[in-house]
């Protein structure tokens, strides 16, 4: 499974060294209250890794919080349903 997950992550490193190294056009980002000059390839890749990060924080605050809470309070309940079996028998 190490082996794998390493595989993919140098994939990902050298596809973002090749986008970064093939795009090289200067843009300027205006964001309101300030621009910045960067490389097209740069600006592509931060957005990326900003989507990726956004996308990621949304999904553990809708799915894997409530999974958790739900999680932690069935083990609460369990060793209560549990003693009760014992002493029933």
């Amino acid at each position: 499974m190490r082996l794998i997950r390493l595989i993919i992550a140098v994939t990902c490193i050298l596809l973002g060294a090749i986008v970064g190294a093939l795009n090289t056009q200067p843009v300027l980002l205006d964001i309101g209250f300030a621009s910045v000059r960067a490389s097209l390839g740069l600006s592509v890749l931060v957005a990326l890794l900003l989507g990726v990060v956004v996308g990621g924080g949304i999904l553990a605050i809708g799915v894997v919080a409530p999974l958790r809470r739900r999680l932690r309070r069935a083990e609460q309940a369990r060793p209560v349903a549990a003693g009760s079996a014992r002493a029933e028998t």
